[in-house]
């Protein structure tokens, strides 16, 4: 069996865009996967002011024309406040906030709408460039934010409302609508709103399926580390009980991922832009580039169906060259695949584990197949899917509960609450197959109380 073992976590990818990637854009192998999945659905990309402005942001627009030519309808927002900042300091003129947080004062004002356009036509000229079609909107209606502990927010803006039939019509119509972080008020007057905010509720609005945060970090940090993916819950739970975990860059990242979720958007990405075909890699492989916020849907173990069966043998080839798992051919393991579940991450599966009931013995089961792919090891999921058999394994009745490993032992001792037993333990059958085997596994068992 072959579980947990290897370090699971690569290292912040380096903010350049000469940066090795983990597939390549050509690779069409890699994409087309994807793409009967994704085709049709919306994404909102919410890119920071700082990405704009930087060397990699060609790139991404040319990514974005990849995305828009498999049929993905793409959503572009965007922020402004690293331009203020230097509308800021050109002009000599102190501003009240910089992303739309705080108190919005008139001076800041006029200079977010300044920097607004520059940023809004820059994005208009390069998806021209790159054969799209955009269009700049006023389909974002926003309230004044009003008085917050005494302190009047002034020129700072809320959203009211989605003008979700105008986007529509465009994305129906091959446009991407473009959305700056300037709405309007019921004056029709101008409003500062925070974009990743803004973000949030447009995903909410349309219905999107994914939120993709391009930023100046290498993903979400939390306790000064990127994590790769984290349920919903657990950040939750976090930004509650202890906000000061979270990295001041990626908190309102964190805040608006756990907003969308709750209001139906599955899944947001958070990720270096300056990274050369970061965006892609986040969406067209498994393991991507940055941090990924996702929704109960997101990571689940389920019984494994016909389908599933290539993938499956794919999946555990490795383990068996090393002798880790006994070869099953793929019609042995369509004969049973009804004895298997499996962990989906994204539709795509990367653990299995076997649940096998003794017809003589239907008060004890054997748990096998185990296997995790290497680059989520160290995260839980070999435990949870033990747990998970040993749960089914309970409801069906078993009180027993029984593994053989030659090399994870380890792994069912210490993590998984196993003890170490004869052989003398294995049903008749099971034990006449054991000695045929030659593996000498260890056999291991655990009571289900």
């Amino acid at each position: 069996m072959s579980t947990s073992t290897g370090n699971g976590s690569s290292s912040p990818p380096a903010p350049t865009s000469a940066i090795a990637t983990t597939i390549k854009p050509t690779d069409l192998r890699g994409i087309l996967k994807y793409v009967p999945r994704f085709q049709g659905q919306i994404f909102i990309i919410a890119v920071d002011g700082s990405i704009v402005a930087d060397d990699n942001f060609g790139n991404l627009l040319v990514d974005i024309a990849v995305l828009r030519s498999l049929g993905i309808k793409i959503v572009l927002v965007h922020g402004i406040s690293h331009q203020i900042k230097e509308l800021s300091t050109v002009r000599n003129i102190p501003i009240s906030n910089s992303d739309g947080t705080g108190l919005t004062d008139a001076a800041t004002l006029d200079l977010a709408i300044r920097a607004s356009s520059r940023v809004s036509h820059t994005l208009v000229e390069g998806l021209t460039q790159n054969v799209l079609k955009c269009a700049t909107t006023n389909a974002v209606r926003a309230l004044q934010v009003g008085i917050i502990k005494g302190v009047d927010q002034q020129f700072t803006g809320k959203v009211e409302r989605i003008d979700k039939d105008f986007l529509t019509e465009l994305i129906d119509r091959q446009v991407v609508p473009v959305v700056s972080p300037v709405a309007f008020g019921p004056d029709g007057k101008s409003l500062r709103v925070n974009s990743d905010l803004l973000a949030a509720e447009l995903a909410e609005a349309l219905h999107a399926t994914k939120i993709i945060y391009l930023t100046p970090a290498p993903g979400l940090e939390i306790d000064g580390e990127i994590r790769r993916e984290i349920p919903v819950d657990a950040l939750r739970t976090i930004l509650q009980d202890q906000p000061d975990r979270v990295d001041a860059a990626s908190f309102s990242k964190a805040t608006h991922a756990i907003k969308a979720i709750e209001t139906g958007t599955p899944r947001v990405h958070i990720l270096d832009g300056r990274i050369f075909d970061g965006l892609l890699n986040e969406i067209f492989s498994n393991e991507g580039v940055g941090s990924l916020v996702y929704g109960n849907d997101y990571a689940q173990i389920r019984k494994a169906r016909k389908s599933d069966v290539r993938m499956i043998y794919n999946l555990t080839r490795a383990a068996v060259r090393r002798e880790e798992l006994i070869f099953r051919s793929q019609q042995a393991i369509e004969k049973n695949i009804e004895q298997f579940f499996v962990f989906e991450i994204d539709e795509n599966i990367i653990a299995c584990v076997t649940l096998y009931f003794y017809p003589d013995k239907p008060q004890m089961a054997e748990v096998g197949s185990l296997y995790v792919m290497p680059f989520y090891h160290n995260r839980g999921i070999g435990k949870k899917m033990v747990d998970y058999a040993c749960m089914v394994a309970k409801e069906r009745g078993a009180t027993t509960i029984l593994a053989l490993s030659t090399q994870s032992f380890g792994f069912f001792t210490n993590v998984v609450g196993f003890e170490e037993s004869s052989k003398d333990v294995l049903p008749e059958a099971r034990l006449k197959l054991y000695e045929e085997s030659g593996r000498n596994a260890k056999v291991l068992v655990k009571q289900l109380a």
